[in-house]
């Protein structure tokens, strides 16, 4: 089998967990499931597949040293540092061209920093399985067996069933949707031919390349910029010169919707993006009345209400869907019908200056 490495993309702010989360203390960071971080939960559950010297993440220059601290076991050279966050391709684009000088034929595994996935036993054996795939050429994308038809996720089309993997059954992917209407997403599950784009994949460094050769030529002659001076005294001055230059992109939107021969495996991990307050019911356990706590807490009459506290006891007397979160210098209260809008107050903090709580 070809090398096979692992890019863990590290760059989220994940303003949408505010006031929990900071600028300094972005979700990846977050004690979210048991006394770990997002980010050693993402580095725990590949360890068995990867030698730390196979394991690289791409970030910003203020979160290295925390990372650092989290997964002492990775060599500091395997933190690739981004200038500025300019999107998931350009800081894919930077891992691909560090890696190919490893082995350019190499297997890479674009994999998240700030994700819970609960079967990580499968998780694993489907990584294995997609290497295996992307081995023979294909990109492949770790499709996730839709729970429900949300309209915060991309979905992906399954066309003809090419082979199976290890019990995992790789379909020609057909079409990604982003975002669709709740009709929409309400028809693309009950068809069962929709998966949510995970924002995980598999491919082929050389592949990948070629993608980015044939869909992003400004990307790609950055990329070569970068290549033709890694390991020299000039990496940083060109890295810093090129890459506040670059158009912000996505990987779905730069590569992934025009790529050729993209493959998928539907696969159910227990995953979710933990990309709200909601989806802490989907990671940790609520009580008889459906309430998710976390800290000090005493209800009454409450039901399905979300409470993060501190370091004082958080009492409630007759709520119903509201998230309560209690830090040190902020105290979010709000119905969870309304938890879209935390990025709106987080803007409006900006705007007012309020430096200290962002």
């Amino acid at each position: 089998m070809a090398s096979f490495f692992a890019l863990i993309m590290a760059g989220g702010g994940g303003t949408r967990l505010w006031p929990l989360s900071r600028r300094s203390r972005p979700k990846q960071a977050l004690t979210l499931v048991g006394e770990r971080t997002m980010f050693e939960h993402a580095v725990d559950r590949i360890a068995s597949l990867f030698q730390p010297e196979d394991i690289f993440v791409v970030t910003g220059e203020d979160q290295v040293e925390s990372l650092l601290i989290q997964a002492p076991e990775l060599p500091r050279r395997n933190f690739l540092v981004e200038p500025v966050g300019q999107g998931t391709a350009p800081a894919i684009g930077l891992g691909a061209v560090h890696l190919r000088r490893r082995d350019s034929q190499g297997v890479m595994a674009v994999l998240t920093a700030d994700h819970f996935i609960r079967d990580v036993e499968k998780f694993r054996r489907v990584l294995t399985a997609a290497a295996e795939v992307a081995e023979k050429g294909h990109l492949v994308t770790l499709g996730i067996t839709p729970s429900f038809p949300s309209t915060g996720f991309g979905y992906i089309q399954q066309g003809e069933m090419l082979y199976e993997v290890d019990g995992f059954t790789v379909f020609r992917a057909e079409r990604f949707t982003e975002k669709p209407s709740p009709e929409t997403a309400f028809q693309m599950v009950e068809s069962g031919l929709y998966t949510w784009n995970s924002g995980m994949f598999i491919w082929r460094i050389d592949r990948i390349m070629e993608e980015f050769a044939r869909q992003m030529p400004d990307l790609y002659d950055a990329l070569m910029q970068v290549d033709a001076v890694l390991g020299t005294p000039a990496y940083e001055p060109t890295l810093q010169r090129l890459w506040p230059e670059l158009d912000s992109q996505s990987i779905d939107y730069g590569v992934m919707e025009g790529a050729e021969d993209v493959v998928v495996i539907p696969v159910d991990i227990g995953w979710s993006d933990v990309g709200n307050w909601s989806s802490m019911r989907e990671i940790l356990p609520a009580d008889r009345d459906g309430n998710v706590v976390v800290g000090e807490y005493v209800g009454i009459d409450t039901s399905n209400t979300i409470v993060f506290g501190g370091k004082r006891l958080v009492a409630t007397i007759g709520l119903e869907d509201v998230i309560i979160v209690d830090t040190d210098d902020a105290l979010l209260i709000s119905p969870v019908e309304r938890e879209q809008d935390v990025r709106e107050l987080v803007r409006r903090l900006q705007e007012m200056g309020r430096k200290e709580v962002l």
